[in-house]
């Protein structure tokens, strides 16, 4: 899908590592939520609530999730992350995501 119709979009940013990555909320007439965003060069550890869905649009980077080895991903790619999870990142380009929550 590359449009969203009948969404809502929130005017502030998400803003993490010091702007390193970045990201804006959209909510569906459903309330289901995704974040469209950016994620510049460099290491990152995350943590999710929910379980997650990440398509990467185009870019490049290593995923490590709990008892795994690093995986790679180049866009156009996705991925899930299991909720409540701490996991890292390593960007080694610019990658334009979406990221989807999924609620049990």
């Amino acid at each position: 899908m590359d449009y969203f119709q009948g969404v809502s979009i929130a005017k502030a940013a998400n803003i993490l590592y010091d702007g390193n990555i970045t990201s804006r909320t959209i909510t569906f007439q459903d309330g289901s939520k995704k974040t469209l965003g950016i994620m510049l060069e460099g290491e990152y550890e995350l943590n999710t609530v929910n379980k997650e869905i990440i398509d990467i649009q185009r870019g490049t980077l290593e995923l490590l999730l709990p008892a795994s080895d690093w995986k790679t991903f180049e866009g156009p790619a996705s991925f899930e992350v299991p909720e409540n999870t701490k996991f890292r990142l390593k960007v080694h380009s610019l990658v334009d995501y979406c990221c989807s929550f999924i609620k049990n």
